[in-house]
């Protein structure tokens, strides 16, 4: 099983930029070969995908994020990263990440896609 813990959130202004991480430790060729996501889950709302990456580097996003969030891995560290530029307060939640089996593409739509998952990291944006 992997191990995922998430760090970098933070509270800040409507604007500004946080960088999340998320360390993955356990079986390392297990973790190189799935799906990495980020999904957040606002209070009252549903959980939502974020943006996602593949172990070939295939990425895709949110059409609320696109443009604004990338998400990044470092597998020699066994780092994923999310950079969240221009948030606003709509992007307040806590942050997840995510780890899953890699078929043909990694869905960014279906949490219950992915099977390990950190204990999130709380974003919180002020106007």
């Amino acid at each position: 099983q992997v191990h995922l813990v998430e760090s970098g959130g933070g509270s800040v202004q409507a604007g500004e930029s946080l960088r999340l991480s998320c360390v993955l430790s356990g079986s390392p060729n297990r973790s190189r070969s799935r799906c990495m996501a980020w999904f957040r889950q606002a209070t009252g709302k549903l959980r939502e995908g974020v943006a996602v990456i593949s172990p070939i580097d295939k990425t895709a996003y949110s059409d609320l994020v696109e443009g604004r969030f990338t998400i990044s891995q470092d597998n020699a560290n066994n780092i994923v990263y999310l950079q969240m530029n221009n948030l606003s307060p709509e992007d307040s939640a806590m942050y997840y990440c995510a780890s899953g089996p890699y078929g043909v593409f990694c869905p960014l739509s279906r949490p219950e896609a992915y099977d390990d998952w950190g204990q999130g990291t709380q974003v919180t944006v002020a106007s």
